[in-house]
């Protein structure tokens, strides 16, 4: 279908789109400033080569707004279970390592895993408990695990 979009908004709803594309989330703030640009006549194919996606994206972008306005491009926790071996390690090690250094013992990756298996009953791998601690943000001030 070629021709001009039919993508509308109201002020109110420009509004959010302009607060919402300004957003920490990346994907959410590029959805925003992409149907910002289709309400100010810019094609799909244009938006699609700015932001570097194909313009499938820009017109599911386009109809994700248009059924569900501003809260229709916030992103989504993805469907799934729950993530129980992330979750049992951050329960066992955030006590651990919140400990002052200097009281406490030196936790490996190795020894936190082998420490989560006894507390727990699960078994995680060193590599899973890596990632589960960086996104847990057990570290101090939020700059990581290094």
């Amino acid at each position: 279908m070629v021709g001009r979009s039919k993508v509308t908004a109201s002020p109110e709803a420009r509004r959010s789109l302009e607060v919402l594309s300004c957003s920490c989330d990346r994907g959410e703030a590029d959805r925003a400033r992409a149907v910002l640009l289709t309400l100010d006549g810019w094609t799909a194919g244009r938006i699609a080569q700015a932001f570097g996606v194909r313009e499938d994206t820009v017109r599911q972008w386009r109809s994700d707004f248009m059924a569900g306005g501003a809260e229709g491009l916030k992103a989504r926790r993805a469907a799934g279970p729950a993530p129980a071996k992330s979750e049992a390690a951050l329960r066992v090690a955030a006590p651990l390592l919140a400990a002052p250094a200097a009281d406490r013992p030196n936790w490996t990756l190795s020894r936190l895993a082998a420490e989560i298996e006894r507390c727990e009953g699960l078994s995680i791998s060193r590599s899973q408990l890596s990632k589960a601690l960086k996104k847990g943000a057990l570290s101090t001030n939020g700059r990581g695990t290094r």
